[in-house]
């Protein structure tokens, strides 16, 4: 009877962890989660380099991961500064050419302004002279 009573809890225990199983592979998508761990292992497989492993130490773990990233990212923004700074120093030449341009365009404006005034002065004088008598 004993033996009787064990066998109906094992197979009802069977029962119930297949159900469980069943369950959340349903729910969490799980079929889908282990196909792509198996992928990942037979991938793995083809690698020559050891796998990472942690060292139990976590300082020197995270170091180990972001050390790299952070000097790629350090290497990537100093690139990005050199490309800004080459672009500023084309634009500060830009700014200076413009302003030579300028003052010469300034130069060339106030030598035709003295050249009108002198002209004007000379006609005036003209025009003075020819009206007084003699």
């Amino acid at each position: 009877m004993t033996q009787r009573i064990y066998d109906k809890f094992i197979t009802q225990l069977q029962t119930s962890i297949w159900e469980e199983i069943s369950e959340i592979k349903a729910e969490g998508n799980l079929e889908a989660v282990l196909n792509a761990l198996d992928t990942i292992v037979e991938e793995g497989k083809d690698r020559k380099e050891p796998a990472w492993r942690p060292s139990g130490i976590p300082e020197k773990d995270l170091r180990s991961i972001m050390v790299p990233y952070f000097l790629q990212q350090r290497d990537a923004l100093q690139r990005c500064v050199q490309k800004q700074e080459a672009e500023n120093r084309q634009l500060a030449d830009a700014v200076l050419a413009g302003r030579r341009q300028v003052e010469e365009l300034q130069l060339q404006g106030q030598a035709q302004w003295q050249a009108w005034q002198a002209l004007h002065r000379e006609q005036k004088e003209l025009v003075t002279t020819l009206r007084e008598p003699e």
